[in-house]
Parts: structure tokens; sequence; C-alpha cells
């Protein structure tokens, strides 16, 4: 797939931004990476290393130091300066399942400008199936692991609070659910390997 790095390209990012940002992110993005993976050798006509490379970097813009909703832009920006302009819309869409600027959880550490053109960003493209699978799996992974979507969804509302976008956001994900499902004939979770001791703490 086009504006992507390959996957040792992808590897090297990733640890690099480890060095500058080191933090939980960095294992909750491989883990979206792997179920990226796993659910796309699921799905027939979807490219399973393109769906890892994008999952495994959709928060790279935490790269740039501790923000909040910042990371999406400043992910956007990384990867359009190094010619990975597919990678950079997922790190836009992969936090705004109904393409509302309003859902997001954290703050918007920006500028009005920088604000303005994420919300003109969305509203210029029709999410695909790699901006879906991303947004389900940014959803079924913690730090330690794969888990359930209702506890990856409590954790961060526990951490960064909730209000009135949120509910519409978690039906829209559970509708991405539904949806992947449907292409696999079968549930999400059966391909998800500790996915009940990780939830559960077996």
């Amino acid at each position: 797939m086009r504006g992507i790095p390959n996957l040792e390209e992808a590897k090297i990012i990733l640890n690099e931004a480890e060095k500058l940002n080191p933090g939980p992110w960095v294992q909750h993005s491989l883990y979206v990476g792997q179920a990226a993976k796993l659910i796309a050798e699921n799905c027939e006509g979807m490219d399973p290393e393109a769906a890892y490379i994008v999952g495994m970097l959709h928060d790279i813009g935490r790269r740039c130091g501790v923000t909040n909703m910042r990371h999406c832009l400043d992910g956007y920006t990384y990867a359009l300066e190094n010619g990975y302009d597919f990678l950079g819309r997922i790190c836009i869409t992969h936090s705004f399942s109904t393409k509302n600027i309003k859902e997001a959880f954290g703050k918007w550490d920006c500028s009005e400008d920088e604000y303005e053109f994420v919300v003109k960003y969305l509203d210029s493209i029709e999410l695909d199936d790699y901006d879906k699978l991303i947004q389900l799996c940014d959803a079924l992974a913690l730090p330690e692991g794969f888990t359930l979507m209702e506890k990856r969804m409590i954790d961060v509302a526990l951490r960064h609070g909730v209000h009135q976008h949120i509910i519409p956001k978690w039906k829209a994900t559970f509708e991405i659910k539904d949806y992947f499902e449907k292409r696999m004939g079968k549930s999400i979770y059966s391909v998800l390997p500790g996915v009940v001791e990780n939830t559960f703490k077996l």
C-alpha cells in the first residue's frame, strides 16, 4: 500500500518515538497494530501488513511529547513530512468514529487554526475500512494486551472524563465491531489471544 512506511521502517519509527517520549502508549500502539493485523487477516480484500503498520503508528504524534488531542495533528504532520500520506490520515481519523471533532476525549491543545484544519479535514473525507479498523482496534488494546471494548472505554473515560458526545462515539464503535464481525463471520474476540485473561485478570 502506498503512503505508509514498510514494516521495518515502521519499527524504527516507533523505537525512535519511544526514546523521545517513553510511556504506555508504545505498548498500546503495538497491540493496536497486532489486533488490526489479526482482524484484517480474516477480512477478504484487506492487507494485514498495512493494517499492522498503520495500527502500530496511529499514535506516532506522541513522539512530540506528552500532549492531549494535539497528538493527532502532530502525527499527521510528521507522517506527511516523511511522505506517508495514508498514515497521516489514520493519525487524524483514529479518534473520530463519527467524524465529529467534539467526540474527542482529550483537550484540544492546539491553535484555533489547527483545530479548524482538523474539522475541515474530517468533513472532506469518507471513512474507509482501514480508518474504521484502527478506530476499532484502538478500543481493543490496553498497554497490557487485548481487552473487551467496554473495559478499554471505561479506562479512557476514567482518565479523561465523559461528555455529551461520548455515547454517540461509543455507539459508532460498536457498529464498527458489528461490521467487521459480519465480514469475518465470527467474533473479533475469537482472533485476539489473551483477551479473556487481560479483561478479567485471570
